[in-house]
């Protein structure tokens, strides 16, 4: 990762928790109004939160563990896999149930919390995990295409939610904020136990 990448993550964990005491304020709620405005009912970017479902991203996950057992044999970028994907998505849980807010009114609307957005947050991570490791021994043109492609869809992913009003744009934002702040939690423990390995194998 670039160094800017991980004072990156502290500035997010602060945008996070901004959101997370402000977001009941007039700008806040201006904020969330206005981004419904511009994308709710929006049928092409709401297709794109059927890539942030719970069952497409375990999917997802299945088939790059058995890459990584099977075709690469990197068993740290397993568990690098399991602190993302699966913890990721715990931590959202409890950060739901600890923050409690209601999502926007709507007709047939989830029960589930909304705060901070699931799809948003768990996008994030498997996207940018999907990245990471293929991106590790690679080319730069690659390694660019790679990233981008990760940035687009995880916007995509979050958007799709204002679109489908099912989360505020201010869930959406919290999302992005801990899922990256999380991912490069995930990172330093997965580089650096890649550094230990490697100065005690040579």
């Amino acid at each position: 990762m670039k160094k800017w990448a991980y004072p990156l993550a502290i500035l997010t964990l602060i945008v996070f928790f901004v959101v997370r005491a402000t977001y009941q304020s007039e700008f806040m709620n201006t904020f969330d109004a206005k981004m419904a405005e511009i994308f709710f009912g929006n049928r092409f970017i709401e297709i794109f939160h059927y890539i942030g479902e719970p069952k497409f991203v375990v999917a997802v996950a299945v088939v790059l563990m058995v890459y990584l057992a099977w075709k690469v044999k990197n068993y740290r970028a397993m568990l690098f896999v399991v602190l993302t994907f699966a913890a990721g998505n715990v931590l959202n849980q409890l950060l739901k149930k600890w923050i409690q807010r209601p999502r926007p009114e709507l007709e047939n609307q989830l029960t589930s919390f909304s705060f901070p957005s699931g799809h948003a947050m768990t996008g994030i991570l498997y996207l940018f995990t999907i990245a990471y490791i293929f991106a590790e021994n690679n080319s730069k043109g690659r390694k660019i295409v790679l990233w981008l492609g990760a940035i687009i869809l995880m916007v995509l992913i979050g958007l799709s939610r204002i679109a489908g009003a099912r989360h505020f744009a201010t869930d959406v934002l919290a999302g992005w904020s801990m899922g990256y702040t999380w991912f490069i939690i995930c990172v330093i423990w997965y580089e650096r136990r890649k550094k230990s390995f490697q100065s005690n194998h040579k």
